[in-house]
């Protein structure tokens, strides 16, 4: 069954196809820039014969567009993979949210209007997701869309965690509730962890980039997370505050004098590690400021602390823990957040080696007999995406 993955970004496109259930990736596919009148960078790969197709400055104006060279690349007769477009099963996609819509579902308009109804909470992201999904309908109006929700993983959670300490009939009437995102890497890391621990431990996966969310896992299932309702809460993100005192809002707003619109573009643009460090919303820039740079030194304390304060309090709700595991692209390449969280878990008796992180691998960063086991596992939400496609036709 071939399915195809696409990432839908806000000027950019990705895209990896699938053979499944055997896991294969045929092509994979990325366009930068999308929009831009000067181009971007464009890479087609058919992994099974090793073609590339580069170009550095390919003008594309709208998904539209990327999605239809992509696809007459991968139906090409030199370079493609496949005969047609009819052979593409399914095409799914790392939505995120939609009102009453949780888990995997195939994307009709009851769908699309949720993911509407909810574009206030989730702007960055449902905006360009639907765009780029009408384009596909445009085009290959015959296959099945689905969506892997990032919520899809967090169903799991007791209602103790996921309920808010609200008016009720808030909770009821509107949905305000922790639905909690990054369910494609949390459940990919899931499935590592399965294969190594087996069907029953206590974990905390740790998908650390631009955004950042923790999970505590116990036996395979989500049991908490630091995003709750918006993907506006929880750790600091690179350019997003993370957990704040709401009053700051009104405080702002009423007595400061700020708009809700600057309020909001502070929050969500120029927060975070960027807004602390006044550095960079990038966090290798941050660190290599940090020696230097008080401002930067504070971010990346302040950063770290936070992974260490969600990861305690999850081992206090799972009764223990058995696993720490990082993924994303600072939890898989920063060994200096890494050292510091796990420094503030010694008394839990984790036994490091001496191993490198190897890029690309799942490295073990313990020895046999740690109490904790400490793993860096490489993020291949795709995979996971894949992988919940199929389960809905095979």
């Amino acid at each position: 069954m071939k399915i195809l993955v696409c990432n839908a970004g806000s000027t950019s496109l990705k895209f990896k196809l699938y053979d499944m259930p055997d896991e294969t990736v045929v092509v994979t596919g990325k366009i930068e820039r999308v929009g831009s009148p000067d181009g971007g960078l464009f890479v087609y790969e058919n992994e099974l014969t090793g073609q590339v197709v580069t170009d550095e400055q390919k003008v594309i104006l709208g998904y539209e567009d990327g999605i239809r060279a992509f696809l007459d690349l991968l139906t090409d007769p030199e370079v493609g993979a496949i005969a047609g477009v009819d052979e593409i099963q399914a095409v799914g996609y790392k939505t995120v949210l939609s009102k009453d819509h949780y888990g995997v579902h195939v994307i009709d308009e009851a769908v699309m209007q949720g993911m509407e109804d909810y574009m206030v909470v989730a702007p960055a992201h449902n905006k360009f997701y639907m765009q780029a999904i009408r384009a596909f309908q445009k085009i290959i109006p015959d296959t099945p869309m689905v969506g892997a929700f990032e919520t899809a993983f967090h169903q799991t959670m007791p209602k103790e965690a996921y309920t808010y300490s609200i008016p009720y009939e808030w909770t009821e009437k509107y949905g305000l509730r922790r639905y909690g995102y990054h369910g494609a890497s949390h459940s990919y890391v899931r499935d590592c962890l399965n294969e190594r621990l087996g069907p029953s431990y206590r974990a905390v996966s740790c998908h650390l980039g631009g955004s950042g969310s923790l999970a505590a896992i116990v036996d395979g299932n989500s049991v908490d997370t630091s995003f709750g309702f918006s993907l506006q809460t929880g750790l600091p993100h690179m350019s997003r505050a993370g957990d704040i005192d709401p009053y700051f809002i009104f405080y702002l707003v009423k007595t400061a004098g700020l708009t809700l619109d600057e309020v909001e573009q502070g929050l969500q643009k120029n927060g975070g590690i960027l807004g602390m460090s006044g550095v960079s919303n990038d966090l290798r820039d941050v660190e290599e400021k940090a020696a230097t740079n008080e401002r930067a030194k504070l971010a990346l304390d302040v950063y770290c602390r936070e992974i260490i304060r969600y990861i305690g309090a999850y081992a206090g709700i799972m009764g223990g823990l058995d696993a720490i595991a990082f993924t994303g692209g600072v939890g898989e390449n920063s060994n200096t957040v890494r050292d510091k969280v796990l420094s503030h878990f010694a008394f839990l008796g984790i036994n490091r080696n001496n191993a490198p992180v190897k890029r690309g691998e799942i490295c073990c960063l313990t020895e046999a007999d740690s109490n904790v086991q400490v793993f860096v596992i490489p993020a291949n939400e795709e995979l996971g995406i894949a992988r919940k496609v199929a389960e809905l036709y095979l």
